[in-house]
């Protein structure tokens, strides 16, 4: 199998999230990726799939991915039964951060307690 192959899960990622200036070469059994993803939530994502397949310190490739936006850590889509409290428990660890979400996201929300399914919240750094 080459590396390429191997690794192909995380250019599926990349072409989900639609990094731009990406590249993918292969040289002397290193696989060499970049390109720049929208948010750091993205790029963290991209890297959870390289050492999933690679492990904690892969050899075999080396990925140079920067970031776009740079004032939140992501967008999380609403889904049914969600509350802010959930999305910061996912996010952030603790049920205790869900007014950063809702401050952060106060073009859109009215309530903290009333978000719907289908909704793009940026979601605060960690």
């Amino acid at each position: 199998m080459s590396v390429k192959a191997k690794y192909q899960p995380v250019l599926d990622l990349g072409l989900k999230f639609g990094v731009k200036d990406g590249y993918v070469n292969e040289e002397g059994g290193i696989l060499k990726v970049g390109g720049t993803a929208k948010t750091q939530l993205e790029k963290d994502l991209m890297w959870d799939k390289i050492k999933e397949i690679g492990g904690e310190n892969p050899a075999d490739i080396q990925a140079d991915i920067k970031v776009e936006v740079t004032d939140y850590y992501g967008i999380y889509e609403v889904k049914r039964g969600d509350s802010l409290s959930k999305i910061s428990k996912m996010f952030f660890g603790t049920f205790n951060r869900y007014m950063e979400i809702f401050e952060m996201n106060k073009d859109q929300l009215k309530n903290p307690d009333l978000i719907h399914p289908g909704q793009q919240l940026r979601i605060p750094f960690k």
